[in-house]
C-alpha cells in the first residue's frame, strides 16, 4: 500500500506570501498618485502705459485721452493713485483742481480692448 504524504507549508512561507500580496495591493493603489502629473497655471499681468491729453474726465469712472492714434477711453480701477511726473502723490483736493480737460497725462493700466483698468495717473507737470 502506498502512503500519500501531504506536506504542510511552514507558517513562515504563508506569512511571506501574505506580505507580498499586501505589498502588491498597496503599490497598485499608490502607483497612480506617484506618476500623476502636477498641473500649474501661471497668470501674468502686464501693466501698460498710455499718454495723451484729457478730453473727458469722470472722476472714479472713466478718462478719455486724445492720443496720437486717436481718442482712447480708460476705466478706473478700484484704487487709482494720482502722482506728478517726479513721483509726488497728489491728495484729493489737488486732484480736483489739477486733473481736468486739456491736461497732458500718462496712465498706467491693466488689460486690453474695452477692459483697460487704470491704477495710476501721472500728470506731466510737477
Amino acid at each position: 500500500m502506498s502512503v500519500l504524504r501531504v506536506r504542510k507549508e511552514p507558517k513562515r512561507n504563508v506569512h511571506n506570501t501574505m506580505k507580498k500580496i499586501l505589498l502588491s495591493i498597496v503599490l497598485a493603489v499608490a502607483a497612480p498618485f506617484a506618476w500623476a502629473q502636477v498641473s500649474e497655471t501661471t497668470t501674468t499681468t502686464t501693466t501698460t502705459e498710455g499718454n495723451g491729453t484729457i478730453t473727458e474726465y469722470s472722476p472714479g469712472s472713466t478718462i478719455v485721452l486724445k492720443e496720437t492714434s486717436g481718442p482712447r477711453t480708460y476705466r478706473f480701477g478700484k484704487t487709482v493713485t494720482y502722482v506728478t511726473r517726479s513721483g509726488k502723490v497728489l491728495d484729493e483736493g489737488v486732484v480736483r483742481t489739477r486733473v481736468k480737460v486739456g491736461v497732458p497725462v500718462r496712465v498706467h493700466y491693466v488689460g486690453t480692448g474695452d477692459s483697460m483698468m487704470v491704477d495710476r495717473v501721472i500728470l506731466d507737470e510737477d
